[in-house]
């Protein structure tokens, strides 16, 4: 019965992933699926030996729809032109480290995809760090990272000069994060995702954001506006940290998750070594759930 609850929210996860999932094809083509296809059945493989090693059901666990989705995040976080071998690392990461190592689905302490991504990321920062120019073919710098990198222009100038912008967002990615909102509406509507996590997140960054804007200048650090609809903000705030095993289960403690997610992924977005803080951001915020929990229910009794 348990397994049969986790595959019809996982269904539900995956139907409300679509519309992302579309709109990342649309505008980086069908690289996108490919990436996806063999992340997902290398993932299967990977957690098929896993369960046989731990000696437990393949066909309960392996049909549980966890897999894909984990594959599903992994993807929308990598760059469509990440090489496979790539991918078979970052999946191996998140199915066999993330997942296996703490006892499977419901114990594991990070996020899966997230430990993939980052393990990838900080060894391979390279082959990470240029995406396709969306419709183009050509690969360039996200939009976070010509920002960060501006070297004193003005915010007007870099928008001008720099084709991997939009209207006020990353070229393409507004599209993409709007299309994550959709989906991840319906998962609060469904209270699939509780909705404390993405409003703690989103109010969070745009008041740091406020804090560090002045107006378009060569020391501005973005609208919120601009952090909302670059890079995987969306991705992240309805569907990673809204994961129900590495957030906190109290209500005072999903707020102040979602706040320390929002204020870590400006603060690494701007100050750190990576343009998109929110990976990072995740993983240190799920190291604090234990606490959170710990501390506000002790403090409730």
């Amino acid at each position: 019965m348990a397994n049969l609850k986790t595959r019809q929210i996982m269904l539900l996860v995956l139907l409300a992933l679509f519309p992302g999932m579309i709109a990342m094809s649309y505008f980086y083509g069908m690289q996108f699926w490919m990436n996806l296809a063999f992340a997902s059945a290398f993932g299967s493989c990977i957690e098929a030996l896993c369960l046989r090693l731990q000696g437990r059901s393949l066909r309960l666990e392996l049909t549980d729809g966890s897999t894909p989705v984990t594959c599903i995040l992994l993807c929308c976080a990598l760059p469509p032109g990440t090489e496979l071998w790539i991918i078979a690392i970052a999946v191996t990461a998140s199915i066999g480290l993330a997942k296996h190592l703490y006892g499977g689905l419901g114990n594991n302490v990070f996020n899966p995809a997230m430990v993939g991504y980052a393990v990838v990321l900080v060894s391979f920062p390279k082959n990470l760090a240029l995406w396709p120019i969306p419709l183009d073919g050509t690969t360039a710098a996200t939009a976070l990272t010509s920002f960060k990198y501006r070297q004193g222009a003005t915010v007007d100038d870099i928008w001008t000069i720099d084709q991997g912008f939009g209207s006020f967002g990353g070229y393409g990615w507004e599209w993409i994060n709007l299309c994550f909102v959709v989906g991840g509406a319906l998962l609060v509507a469904l209270r699939i995702a509780q909705w404390r996590v993405p409003a703690a997140m989103l109010a969070s960054l745009a008041i740091c954001a406020l804090i560090g804007y002045d107006n378009g200048g060569p020391h501005s650090l973005g609208s919120p506006m601009f952090h909302y609809f670059s890079g995987s903000t969306m991705l992240v705030a309805f569907f990673i940290a809204t994961d129900p095993v590495t957030h906190p289960v109290t209500h005072r403690g999903q707020l102040l998750f979602g706040c320390l997610v929002g204020c870590l992924t400006f603060t690494i977005r701007m100050f750190g070594n990576y343009p998109d803080g929110t990976a990072f951001a995740i993983l240190l915020a799920n190291s604090a759930t234990p606490y959170l929990d710990k501390r506000l229910v002790a403090a409730r009794g």
